[in-house]
């Protein structure tokens, strides 16, 4: 598989390469408003190639550089095989950091960082895992302080606090060790606040929906879990992914003793 997906980078580099070339007489500003229409269409693939491209002509683009982080974490996210993941979170933080060396003022450039180091955690060792968790908060707390609006902050604020709140006993022990405590002010309640308002300023993300839900099933307020989950079922669903969360609403419903229409 790790050969496979080498094959498959090298050959988008090659690409780039010459493709950097034919696009060299196209405005930077086009290419960022073709990549821009290609994202808007959740085009992936062909949109990171794109502001790569963009990229090529203004290496310091601060929305090139965050929507690339971006979809290195979407694209990343799809893969079953941990060393593909950890090849894509790696380069979202890497470029996130780069956004940050642009603007370290931008909101968008916290959350990617916040989201990069998130992710890693899930194909990261129990040391390093503990330490991006600390970072994690760091960086979302920026992001909200610079914009409060800021939904998908809101919701990794949420996941973080329920993560941090139920951390198992090997992961308080790590925690006490190698950062001298277990997260401070981290609980369910303050995931619920922070998952409501994610839901308040983007109501259309089906996952924060789920999200919120799963929460409220796990601390037995099956009423408010139900009622979500209702809520989050008359969405407009527009990517695989969401078309995925809308199953896993269903059956979730359907755990908890109400049959979906």
């Amino acid at each position: 598989m790790f050969t496979k997906f080498k094959v498959v980078f090298v050959g988008t580099w090659a690409w780039l390469a010459f493709a950097g070339q034919a696009f060299a007489s196209v405005p930077s500003e086009e290419l960022l408003k073709e990549a821009n229409q290609l994202y808007q269409e959740y085009k992936d693939g062909e949109a990171l190639v794109k502001f790569e491209l963009v990229l090529n002509q203004e290496p310091k683009s601060y929305e090139a550089l965050y929507k690339i982080s971006l979809l290195d974490i979407r694209i990343g996210s799809r893969f079953a095989d941990e060393t593909q993941k950890l090849q894509y979170f790696t380069l979202a933080r890497d470029y996130a950091r780069k956004a940050l060396d642009v603007n370290p003022y931008g909101a968008d450039a916290h959350y990617v960082m916040a989201a990069a180091l998130n992710n890693l955690t899930l194909v990261s060792g129990l040391k390093q895992r503990i330490s991006y968790i600390k970072e994690v908060k760091m960086h979302l707390n920026k992001a909200l302080a610079i914009d409060p609006y800021h939904a998908a902050s809101w919701q990794l604020m949420g996941r973080w606090h329920y993560k941090a709140a139920n951390l198992n006993f090997v992961e308080c022990t790590a925690s006490k060790l190698f950062i001298g405590n277990v997260p401070v002010g981290a609980s369910n309640y303050n995931a619920i606040e922070a998952l409501k308002k994610s839901i308040l300023y983007n109501p259309q993300n089906i996952s924060s929906y789920y999200d919120l839900a799963i929460i409220y099933r796990d601390m037995k307020s099956k009423e408010m879990s139900i009622q979500i989950l209702e809520q989050a079922l008359t969405l407009q669903l527009i990517t695989s992914e969401d078309l995925e969360l809308s199953r896993r609403c269903k059956t979730l419903l359907h755990s908890l003793g109400k049959v979906s229409v």
